[in-house]
């Protein structure tokens, strides 16, 4: 049964500079992934029917593993909303069974995102991800994860 993940933060930036923390490969690797996780390479292909590239390397103490994830764009309108599914990969960008590298049973193959962004006044700017997938047993490390990408993201906004 697919399960939904919400999530809404403001942050102290105009739209165009959140925007892109989507665009910019040098800004994904700034906030994809939890906690503790990096993210050494982004190759962004940001355009409706194309694919980006994305890896989430573990940290040392969890095996240091490389994780990657390819986004597929079904609709992007600009400075507003962002349609994409999510797939774990190899490093090629090939979709891989989850448990093929361990996830569980239940790990979501595909996870539906869509991504608005809404200027609510000077330099500020509404972002909500909302996530759809037959999460699991994953569903709380899911909503963290999220909730963790998304305060690595106010980072690069309460930098500049």
């Amino acid at each position: 049964m697919k399960k939904e993940i919400i999530i809404t933060q403001v942050f102290d930036a105009p739209i165009e500079l959140v925007w892109e923390t989507f665009t910019d490969p040098e800004l994904v690797k700034l906030w994809w992934g939890p906690d503790n996780f990096t993210c050494p390479s982004a190759k962004i292909d940001f355009m409706e029917g194309r694919t980006s590239l994305v890896c989430m390397r573990a940290p040392k103490e969890f095996g240091g593993q490389d994780f990657y994830n390819i986004w597929t764009y079904r609709k992007i309108i600009s400075n507003e909303r962002i349609e994409y599914i999510q797939n774990l990969s190899d490093e090629n960008g090939n979709i891989v069974d989850p448990t093929k590298l361990g996830m569980p049973a239940d790990f979501p193959k595909d996870t539906e995102t869509i991504v608005t962004l809404k200027n609510i006044g000077p330099d500020r700017t509404e972002i909500t991800f909302k996530e759809f997938a037959d999460f699991g047993q994953m569903y709380g490390q899911a909503k963290l994860g999220l909730e963790q990408c998304i305060k690595k993201m106010a980072k690069i906004f309460s930098n500049s």
